[in-house]
């Protein structure tokens, strides 16, 4: 079928207006959907990274905004003498919104020493020297660097909080690149109020072998009767309650994906049934030339493809390119989702184009290839 290639090729530009439209409106429909497939992806990987570590979160019971969590820093030293935990580790947490948003802003303050054993990621540029020596300064992910244009040495300022970024860093885990981490102490004392002495959560790192479920309800039995309550859960599922509505809006979300695929295969269809009703003669021709049934078949279906296929590329290529360079991420109660660009995200793009364009051209193309040839020779002519 190589040999046919240049046909298909002239066979294609010879209604470029009509070609185009259909490449172009392809092309968007596969963008829409890599996006949406995007935002699916980066909520299967915070789920899948969260479920591999060994962590739990305790937070105030009844809450949900982390400006309405309020745990007595001291709970820190009572958990961290339970058995089987290996480190306890106080956390306030600033968010400029705790609705859905595309651009939250998160502020963790940790104590600086403890800061790298609790979290994976390598400074880029900067010092941690830096960071460690001023309490008002910050080392921020380079998704928020990216978003915001913020470079080392600048001040970022949101609200009442303003800092100095003294490193920017990059981390295995997409989504902990939209996150500022800065000094404990810093945050307890900002926004013009005095919270020293109390914490938004504790983050509780386990040692190997430990039942995490039976280790969440030990440390809330133990504060059950004290000053204030905890709810502790495994950090994947504190973050999965955390996200609660918008993990149903991303799920409702593969109805657009699956709009966008029948739109594909609507115009590519309704493209090559009319670029076939325009050869209907020129079909008769090949078949007088000796050209089987099947090869008419496989010429209609190959042009199908073709046609999804060109869709296809340039939109999943689009849509990489913005999921690259633009550092999206969907975030609320001071947890996000980042949009990721994966080299499945490619395959699966250029994957549905393939099968979009497959099944688009199998009707046209047994259409074509049952033509009698003696209708298809008179077909048009006066």
């Amino acid at each position: 079928m190589s040999r046919f290639v240049p046909y298909i090729l002239k066979t294609l530009w010879r209604h470029r207006s009509r070609t185009l439209l259909t490449v172009a409106g392809s092309a968007v429909a596969l963008f829409v959907f890599c996006c949406v497939a995007a935002v699916q992806e980066g909520m299967r990987d915070l789920q899948r990274r969260q479920v591999s570590q060994r962590s739990l979160i305790a937070f105030q019971a009844n809450k949900f905004c982390p400006a309405t969590s309020h745990l007595p820093q001291d709970y820190v030293d009572q958990i961290e003498s339970l058995e089987g935990v290996r480190a306890a580790v106080p956390i306030q947490v600033f968010t400029n919104n705790c609705r859905a948003s595309l651009d939250v802003v998160v502020f963790y303050g940790l104590p600086p020493g403890q800061l790298r054993d609790v979290r994976q990621f390598q400074l880029q540029t900067g010092s941690w020297t830096e960071f460690e020596q001023h309490q008002d300064s910050a080392v921020i992910g380079r998704s928020v660097a990216s978003r915001r244009e913020i470079g080392v040495g600048q001040r970022f300022t949101i609200g009442e909080l303003s800092v100095e970024v003294a490193g920017i860093y990059s981390a295995q885990d997409p989504a902990e690149e939209n996150y500022i981490y800065t000094h404990l102490e810093f945050l307890q004392r900002g926004q013009k109020r005095n919270m020293v002495g109390t914490v938004t959560q504790i983050e509780v790192q386990l040692e190997e072998g430990v039942d995490a479920m039976a280790k969440c309800q030990e440390i809330d039995t133990v504060f059950r009767s004290g000053q204030v309550e905890t709810d502790t859960r495994p950090k994947g599922a504190f973050q999965a309650k955390s996200l609660g509505d918008l993990i149903q809006l991303i799920s409702l979300s593969r109805v657009l994906g699956f709009a966008c695929v029948g739109l594909v295969l609507a115009l590519v269809a309704t493209t090559t049934l009319m670029s076939v009703q325009d050869r209907v003669r020129e079909h008769g021709v090949l078949q007088t030339l000796g050209l089987s049934w099947r090869s008419i078949f496989l010429l209609v279906l190959i042009e199908s493809l073709a046609l999804s296929l060109l869709g296809g590329v340039l939109g999943t290529v689009a849509a990489m390119l913005v999921l690259q360079y633009s550092s999206l991420a969907l975030g609320a109660e001071a947890v996000t989702i980042a949009f990721s660009a994966s080299y499945r995200l490619v395959a699966w793009g250029l994957g549905v184009a393939a099968v979009t364009g497959v099944l688009a051209g199998l009707l046209p193309a047994w259409h074509a290839s049952r033509a009698e040839i003696v209708p298809s020779l008179r077909h048009g002519s006066a």
